[in-house]
């Protein structure tokens, strides 16, 4: 496993992690978490993401209790969450990056997660009812009072990236130091553009996520949606469409031999192509099972065989 900085941060992440998203609570218990992430640790992997709104706060509950069963020390591990959709119906309980949520949100996923700190913390989403002024302020009073480490944004714009780093500079705060935007074949504007600036001036890190656009980017769906697919939980219908969109299952199939070529998946040559980018700190991965977190993993040795042609072939079959 290789390690990358965190943008211009000292903090060295794994090139791959692992992530939480649909799969605990949902899919996974206690035990099957637990053996993931021991796969991951295995491999290399030092970055576990996860979020408040994950399972309505239980992924967070359920990977503290694997941190607990896995006994692992407090600095062999780097963990995440992100605030921004809340627990609780009620003003100053969701959708809002305000200093009151801010406070009792580090506050609940602290208690969640069984841990003194956390070492990543987001803020999921941008809030255009809050100023960002006081959202800076808060995430780095969250940083100050040692509940976390460092602070970032999730598929935040570019100028408001750049305008909270400005005021955290101006009264001499904790800036934002990562974004956590999604990032595959099929999504790609805002981090291979529109965030181009940033990551010079600002030295902005990526944690990106769904590096297989939702699974489209494995092939699984090319024959509908499979009864086990996470478009089939409850909750996450609004996949479906996204998974089987016939344009997208067509370029996924494109995918097929040139994976055949590098004697690979199309999932690992899928997440590769994400590790390509030199502006990527971590690529986040999902699995709900341990044989699959290690398939996942091998796409770091697939990376290291795409030379810039074949990387230009990817994207051209993508394409179309």
């Amino acid at each position: 496993m290789n390690y990358r900085r965190l943008g211009r941060s000292g903090l060295q992440v794994s090139e791959l992690s692992f992530g939480s998203w649909v799969t605990y609570s949902n899919q996974l218990d206690i035990g099957q978490g637990a053996e993931c992430m021991a796969a991951a640790k295995e491999a290399g992997v030092n970055f576990f993401d996860n979020a408040e709104v994950y399972a309505q706060g239980q992924a967070e509950r359920l990977m503290g209790a694997a941190f607990q069963r896995l006994g692992w020390a407090r600095d062999e591990f780097i963990v995440s969450s992100k605030f921004f959709w809340g627990l609780a119906d009620g003003p100053n309980r969701k959708n809002t990056l305000n200093r009151k949520y801010l406070l009792n949100a580090i506050e609940g996923s602290l208690e969640r997660f069984q841990l003194d700190y956390l070492d990543l913390v987001f803020c999921h989403r941008p809030d255009p009812f809050t100023p960002v002024e006081e959202t800076v302020w808060a995430m780095s009073d969250m940083i100050t009072r040692g509940q976390a480490l460092y602070w970032g944004t999730s598929e935040w714009s570019a100028a408001d990236i750049a305008l909270a780093c400005e005021i955290a500079e101006r009264h001499h705060l904790h800036k934002p130091v990562m974004e956590q935007p999604q990032y595959n074949l099929f999504h790609r504007e805002r981090v291979e553009k529109e965030y181009a600036r940033l990551y010079e001036h600002v030295g902005l890190g990526l944690t990106t996520w769904s590096p297989l656009a939702s699974g489209v980017l494995t092939g699984k769906y090319r024959s509908g949606v499979p009864a086990d697919s996470r478009a089939s939980l409850k909750g996450y219908e609004w996949l479906a469409s996204e998974l089987t969109d016939p344009a997208r299952v067509a370029a996924a199939e494109r995918l097929r031999p040139l994976a055949q070529a590098l004697d690979c998946s199309p999932a690992q040559l899928a997440i590769a192509w994400c590790l390509l980018n030199p502006h990527v700190s971590t690529v986040i991965t999902g699995a709900s099972r341990p044989e699959q977190v290690l398939e996942n993993m091998k796409a770091a040795e697939v990376a290291k065989r795409i030379d810039a042609g074949f990387k230009a072939r990817i994207e051209a079959a993508i394409a179309g």
